[in-house]
């Protein structure tokens, strides 16, 4: 008995410019089980200026990116497929982005705290604050992001994504910003330490190291939650280590952990600039946390309902 082999047929692809409908790019017999991020790598042959993170390919001009995971034969088209292309301009790695921002941030902090010249004013040059809470808070500051530093090199685990360079360049000037503004007052000549006092600073710090060892503890479970070669995805849990609990009632505990460092460093210098990046930090980590809790309620039938975003019971 013979045999009848099965034909699967090829895909054609035709790649057009999204603004100008010019068409770049054809493709001929393109296997069906190709994915888009194989469909960029063929582009890129032919424009080696658009290398496949700063692509985007689009079924229509207005619509949604593809996903590079997506798959050719899985796509709302036929045998020819037309896609559209958007140049996303120069990209950085997320560690690339992360370094800039975090070092950029140490920077800036130590110049107010070691009053570099023309800073204040020329009696104050390269002397230090009388308050042991100056010097305090230069350590917590410090230690924070270096400790997002070693996160960014042994904990998290990035994908292939990008940042857009320009994307980048706002964020820098953001924390970098804010760094300076906060640091010029806590080092200024004139600041005066919390109402009070020793009392309040030892309790600001405690609650300071506990969340940033939640976060920290937060972070390592959501490492162990994507173990390499891991393909099944599951929603991150509570384990043994109590300040992973915080799962129980929140869908984003490292986002918790953080509002809670900044609010506790608040308190620390009691100022004001602190407590207003502290403020737009919360709200931009509200939304990310949202978005993070609305889409494990889409993909996970058995998500926990008792679980908020971002504040246990509230938000």
């Amino acid at each position: 008995v013979k045999h009848q082999q099965m034909y699967t047929p090829t895909f054609i692809v035709e790649v057009l410019d999204a603004t100008t409908k010019e068409q770049l790019c054809f493709l001929d017999k393109v296997d069906p089980h190709s994915t888009i991020g194989d469909i960029k790598s063929l582009f890129y042959k032919s424009y080696p200026q658009w290398y496949p993170a700063r692509q985007a390919l689009r079924l229509d001009t207005r619509g949604k990116s593809l996903r590079d995971d997506e798959v050719l034969q899985n796509l709302p088209v036929g045998t020819t497929a037309t896609m559209y292309f958007k140049d996303l301009g120069p990209q950085l790695g997320w560690t690339t982005v992360f370094f800039a921002e975090y070092i950029g941030v140490l920077l800036t902090y130590l110049v107010f705290f070691f009053r570099v010249p023309y800073i204040y004013s020329h009696t104050y040059a390269l002397t230090s604050g009388p308050h042991p809470v100056v010097k305090l808070a230069c350590v917590c500051h410090t230690f924070h992001y270096v400790k997002r530093l070693m996160e960014t090199i042994f904990v998290h685990r990035f994908s292939h994504g990008t940042m857009p360079l320009r994307t980048i360049v706002k964020n820098c000037a953001y924390y970098w910003g804010f760094s300076a503004w906060l640091a010029y007052y806590i080092n200024h000549p004139l600041y005066t330490p919390p109402s009070y006092g020793e009392l309040q600073v030892k309790y600001a710090l405690l609650t300071f190291a506990m969340c940033e060892v939640g976060n920290l503890s937060i972070h390592m479970s959501l490492r162990n939650l994507r173990t390499e070669g891991f393909r099944v995805r599951r929603f991150p849990t509570p384990t043994k280590n109590p300040f992973t609990w915080l799962f129980f009632f929140v869908s984003c505990p490292n986002y918790t952990y953080e509002v809670g460092a900044w609010l506790s460093f608040t308190v620390m210098t009691q100022c004001l600039p602190v407590a207003i990046y502290t403020l737009f930090g919360f709200i931009q980590m509200t939304i990310w946390a949202k978005v993070k809790h609305r889409a494990y309620i889409r993909e996970f039938k058995d998500y926990p309902t008792v679980r908020m975003a971002i504040i246990p019971l509230i938000l």
